[in-house]
């Protein structure tokens, strides 16, 4: 009968182990030697085995979590199925210009970029310095003493002690360059030379120093700035052509009204300049609004509108409130207070929300209704009560 092979001593228990074959042990040593080494074998099958088990049961908790977290995150982003009716729409106002007069309708398309009517978009043009910085009213109270005016895709600037000037925003050429927008970077068309001669003269009593640019993109490419990161539904798609912040933004009359209680000389809703003014609310019910549905066009209150110095202007004569008003009383009430946010805010005192839209292009109408859905759980305001 032959033989098994010879096998060197640290051979034994792999060959034995793959090869299966018989292996004479004729050395006690030898057989303790490898019922140590297949032990240690056994152990290490074990322990692969228990790896195994332990990254299959990773992998479930990995993928319930996945699930869990989409589930939670299309829950967070799905609108309601339910609303309740809050009030009406009673004013609708676009700012083509940013800081400039307002142009009202009382229909109006919701666009990603804003209020649309032709080809006129809520700030999509805009003032700025000859190094390209935006120009507002908090720097030229009088910009606001300018009246636009379009007709097709001319548009017509009016002023005080000024003729008129005619921009036709069809007929804009040109390599588009970057403007800035509390320093970010944002596309940027110039209008021509008679549009900022005659800006220049009548905001600066010069015949240079200021443009006149046009938004050439059909959709937003600003960056959230960055204080405003804070507030985690804010998105790119929100942050329009020129606006300080969102595409969208909402007044209660009843706040105002509320507001009025405390001032000595009563302010309008046009000190704030938003696009949607509501009626019927109650007073500061803004505040905790989730969803926002006008007519059938959906939005996301997205943050609180925090306020400067701009309101002070009044809106018909271009004049700022020596008295600070009503930024001097908004502050004694209406400042955040939630110590996470309020490192980004500072004292900027709260009026109105700024929405994102959340569902397709739609109509909004004068009149229209306007409902907030009805949430699942009670929201905590961030606003100091008054």
């Amino acid at each position: 009968m032959a033989s098994s092979p010879s096998v060197p001593r640290t051979s034994r228990v792999i060959y034995l182990l793959l090869t299966g074959k018989n292996i004479t042990l004729t050395n006690s040593s030898i057989y303790s030697d490898l019922r140590f080494k297949v032990s240690a074998a056994t152990m290490i099958t074990d322990r692969t085995r228990l790896a195994y088990v332990t990254a299959a049961a990773v992998g479930a908790g990995t993928a319930v979590f996945f699930i869990w977290w989409w589930w939670s995150r299309n829950q967070k982003y799905r609108a309601p199925s339910k609303w309740r009716k809050v009030g009406e729409l009673s004013d609708l106002a676009t700012y083509p210009v940013k800081s400039l007069g307002p142009i009202r309708y009382t229909t109006m398309e919701c666009t990603m970029l804003g209020l649309r009517v032709g080809w006129l978009r809520d700030r999509t043009l805009m003032v700025i310095d000859l190094d390209g910085n935006f120009v507002t009213g908090r720097q030229l109270p009088k910009m606001v003493q300018v009246s636009p005016s379009i007709t097709d895709s001319v548009l017509t600037l009016n002023a005080p002690g000024m003729m008129s000037v005619s921009i036709d925003l069809a007929s804009i050429r040109g390599k588009s360059f970057r403007a800035a927008v509390w320093g970010q970077a944002v596309a940027a068309c110039d209008c021509g030379e008679e549009a900022a001669r005659w800006l220049s003269r009548f905001l600066l009593q010069e015949d240079t120093g200021l443009r006149l640019v046009y938004y050439p993109l059909e959709r937003p490419s600003r960056e959230i700035r960055e204080k405003n990161r804070v507030f985690p539904l804010t998105e790119t798609i929100d942050t329009g052509a020129y606006p300080d912040a969102t595409s969208y933004s909402l007044i209660n009359e009843s706040s105002v009204t509320d507001l009025n209680s405390r001032l000595e000389e009563p302010v309008t809703p046009s000190n704030f300049r938003a696009n949607f003014v509501v009626k019927g609310a109650i007073a500061l019910e803004e505040d905790i609004w989730d969803w926002v549905k006008i007519g059938d066009v959906i939005f996301r209150n997205i943050k609180p509108c925090t306020r400067c110095i701009f309101t002070t202007v009044d809106p018909e004569t271009g004049k700022k409130n020596p008295k600070v008003e009503p930024l001097k009383t908004l502050k004694s009430y209406r400042q955040i207070m939630d110590p996470d946010i309020r490192p980004f805010t500072g004292e900027s005192p709260v009026m109105g929300i700024h929405l994102g839209l959340r569902g397709p292009n739609g109509t909004v109408r004068l009149g229209d209704p306007v409902y907030v859905g009805i949430p699942n759980e009670e929201e905590t305001p961030v606003i100091s009560p008054p």
